[in-house]
């Protein structure tokens, strides 16, 4: 679906009674969508007529109708209007819209254990097959809602604004699940940050009065590039937290966005966390006013999080100055419980390579003052059942294994 209230509202009825969902980014292929709606067993499927991105649309019932052909678990397509377009509809179809005016708008909440799922969300994995990566209702919820509302800052009233997608996980915890928890305003940005303009995201500001801003480095170097006036002609006046989050952000482009965005007066939260953590894990704040970000750092463990550097046998690394793969010590409660259907794969990908360890996948550097800084992917080299081998190596398994 595209970003829109609708696809927020879909989550949380989901939640409500009880279902697992699984948000597909709307840009995937039919093939991805196939094989995640193969993967799950999904019975329902929930598109809209059409997306809109950057000006030109995307054939979402298209798309969806390509994909579910093979799918015999899909029982229903519930598809929304985005556009209003002519969209060829089959008996496993229904209008969305007409359906929910035909049914009562009250409906008591499934009671639910803290540990059952709440939903899945697939990310590539190193051989290239997707992981269904499963979180649960109470630990997710509550590691979402409180690192919200430290990280950024986050006070009653304020306009909060993540510009992710939602088929991505930094939209589940910090457009849709962490801000409403909280009951904060939260921002839906659908499209493209240069259309029509490269002044999008600041205009938004200047509109909305958005006090923090959640983006992306390459979204950030992107506009960057695109020159200085795209930001000066808004009033920015309203911001006091920017984030960024997906990858590290390079030292220019985070003096750019700290002293032209944030006029040299907003905090700027580098943040490291991944899909399987659900929420952020290493970030300058919460910490002591008079505490600088440094660039390119995400700095400090958030509560309860308690980073490991080890070498490549799994000896840890002690004191300030050193680099080695990250991992994480302890549990904490936005941690992922498995992956849909492979709990073994789970194990071996996550916890066998260092025992009694979460292995991130990540490389990071502690320095002499004890901050942390991500330095990149370390996958390849990866332990599999117990055995290191490398990325190529195992590409060349899983080809095999298919043709066989």
């Amino acid at each position: 679906m595209p970003a829109s209230p609708l696809l927020a509202a879909t989550m949380l009825a989901c939640a409500r009674i009880g279902a697992i969902h699984s948000v597909v980014f709307a840009g995937f292929s039919a093939e991805a969508l196939k094989s995640r709606i193969l993967d799950a067993s999904a019975s329902v499927v929930v598109t809209a007529d059409e997306a809109v991105r950057g000006g030109k649309t995307i054939p979402l019932k298209s798309i969806v109708d390509e994909a579910v052909g093979g799918c015999q678990c899909v029982q229903r397509v519930l598809v929304s209007q985005r556009t209003g377009a002519h969209v060829p509809m089959t008996p496993r179809d229904l209008q969305l819209e007409q359906a929910m005016s035909e049914v009562s708008d009250s409906c008591a909440p499934e009671p639910l254990d803290s540990e059952d799922p709440l939903f899945m969300l697939y990310t590539s994995g190193s051989t290239g097959k997707p992981k269904g990566i499963l979180h649960t209702q109470a630990g997710y919820l509550l590691y979402a809602s409180i690192t919200q509302q430290y990280v950024f800052d986050y006070r009653p009233g304020d306009v909060y604004a993540c510009v992710a997608d939602i088929g991505w996980i930094t939209g589940h915890s910090y457009v849709v699940y962490g801000p409403l928890c909280n009951g904060a305003t939260t921002v839906l940005f659908e499209s493209i940050p240069t259309y029509p303009d490269p002044g999008r995201y600041w205009e938004m500001v200047e509109r909305l009065g958005v006090r923090q801003f959640y983006g992306a480095p390459t979204a950030l170097r992107l506009l960057l590039k695109a020159g200085d006036h795209h930001v000066h002609k808004y009033d920015r006046s309203s911001l006091a937290t920017l984030g960024c989050v997906g990858e590290p952000l390079n030292d220019e482009a985070w003096v750019w966005y700290h002293s032209v965005v944030g006029e040299g007066r907003c905090t700027v939260v580098d943040t490291w966390w991944q899909t399987e953590t659900g929420g952020i894990s290493i970030a300058p704040r919460p910490s002591p006013d008079d505490s600088t970000p440094k660039p390119g750092f995400p700095m400090r463990p958030f509560f309860g999080i308690q980073p490991v550097l080890v070498d490549d046998q799994g000896n840890e690394l002690h004191g300030p100055n050193v680099s080695g793969n990250l991992c994480i010590r302890h549990p904490w409660p936005g941690m992922a419980r498995s992956i849909y259907g492979d709990h073994g794969r789970f194990m071996d990908t996550y916890y066998r390579p260092y025992p009694g360890l979460y292995f991130s996948g990540d490389g990071a550097r502690r320095d002499g003052e004890g901050h942390y800084q991500i330095t990149g992917r370390v996958d390849d080299v990866i332990n599999v059942k117990g055995h290191r081998i490398g990325t190529a190596e195992i590409m060349i398994h899983e080809w095999l294994k298919q043709q066989w």
